[in-house]
């Protein structure tokens, strides 16, 4: 039986610490929700920030909560380009080695030394739905997407989470690849690679 897995596409974002919120918007200030996201818990903020790296710039960076224990940046390779980067393909969280950049908000301004990374394409799943497919966290899988860009992704990285919902998130240029631009479906092709 073929594991079909919801595929969302991840526009660039930040994902900020409560040091940096409180720098770029004032003590004590707390994020809004505009819409909660398919995982649980986590949702885009009304807020955005610009983001300057030399004289390029985003300016309406979207901010997503909740609030991590440090800041880090989520770009697809296009808005590395861009930017004049080389901004690593990373797990969220594995900041060593990563650029830095100026954030601006509307109360101040932080340089932030590293969190800029490209995400490595990823399934979120839980304990239950883990087991049932017969992976586990950090196993690399393949998934082919469904529709007329369809193609496979290869090394995709599994990530089980307590309160996970299974899903499939890739970054603007890998949903532009497979012609998705929001929400899409693939098929879980096989358990594990080597």
């Amino acid at each position: 039986m073929k594991t079909r897995i919801p595929i969302e596409v991840s526009a660039r974002h930040i994902h900020l610490s409560k040091k940096d919120l409180e720098k770029l918007f004032g003590k004590g200030y707390k994020i809004k929700v505009l819409r909660k996201l398919y995982q649980p818990g986590e949702f885009a903020a009304t807020e955005t920030i610009e983001l300057q790296v030399n004289s390029n710039r985003f300016p309406k960076l979207r901010v997503t909560g909740p609030l991590r224990k440090e800041t880090q940046i989520e770009l697809s390779q296009t808005d590395a380009i861009f930017l004049g980067m080389n901004v690593p393909i990373r797990k969220s969280g594995d900041f060593k080695g990563t650029p830095g950049a100026f954030l601006i908000g509307p109360k101040g301004k932080v340089k932030i030394k590293r969190g800029i990374i490209n995400a490595w394409r990823h399934i979120h799943c839980n304990l239950q739905e883990a087991k049932k497919l017969g992976i586990k966290n950090g196993d690399l899988v393949s998934v082919k997407t469904k529709g007329t860009g369809s193609v496979t992704f290869h090394n995709v990285m599994v990530r089980v989470g307590e309160n996970y919902k299974l899903s499939m998130h890739l970054d603007a240029d890998e949903g532009n690849a497979a012609r998705i631009t929001q929400k899409g479906e693939g098929i879980l092709l096989n358990q594990k690679e080597k």
